[in-house]
């Protein structure tokens, strides 16, 4: 079994990890919330580099908190923010206008829970990506076996919880920017597709070892 936490439209990475298993998918919700994590941030590439989006949700009173109980701070107006810049740095790509109208309805959606969020940006992207992992969700802490994969942390941004996986080989792309920017590996998973349309499965296998 692969045991995944959720994810804010995930990176390159974590993508790989769904679309080349051929066992269950769990996506933990059991599991306690994890501050500055892909959980409720992605990174996008922008005119001057890397671009973090961040959902704001409501701070625990110093208890943990499972994901599927950690609401969505709406006080502010990220939603708005965020598509906006996603726009602003993926306007000229090739594939935005093929692919914006599956996206920029969520975006005027209200959710009140982070992982229903994540949950159904990940459908569409998996549905425009044309891959069925077989996903479902656990209300309970998943805990892991020796026979499982356990990427929950694993793939966090944080160094310390980091795990190299020596089959992921990030395969290079387009990028918008690439005539002034370096290419940048394993970002969220919209710089794919947007920038690649219908090749962007093809990368993610390629970069999957």
């Amino acid at each position: 079994m692969l045991i995944l936490s959720t994810a804010y439209l995930g990176n390159i990475r974590y993508y790989t990890q769904l679309i080349r298993t051929d066992t269950p998918v769990r996506i933990d919700l059991g599991e306690h919330y994890r501050k500055q994590s892909f959980r409720n941030r992605c990174e996008i590439l922008g005119a001057n580099g890397i671009i973090p989006l961040t959902i704001p949700v409501h701070k625990s009173s110093g208890e943990k908190t499972p994901v599927s109980q950690v609401r969505i701070d709406h006080s502010k107006s990220w939603r708005r923010q965020h598509w906006n810049s996603i726009w602003s740095a993926y306007k000229n790509s090739p594939f935005f206008d093929h692919y914006a109208e599956h996206f920029e309805p969520l975006y005027a959606t209200r959710y009140e829970l982070l992982w229903e969020w994540n949950r159904d940006l990940q459908q569409v992207m998996l549905h425009l990506l044309g891959a069925a992992p077989p996903v479902e969700y656990s209300s309970v802490y998943l805990q892991a076996t020796p026979a499982d994969r356990d990427w929950r942390d694993a793939l966090s941004g944080k160094p310390r919880l980091y795990r190299p996986d020596p089959d992921f080989h990030p395969a290079p792309y387009y990028q918008v920017f690439t005539e002034r920017i370096p290419f940048v590996p394993n970002l969220s998973i919209v710089d794919l597709l947007f920038c690649e349309g219908p090749a962007a499965g093809q990368v993610l296998r390629q970069s999957a070892g």
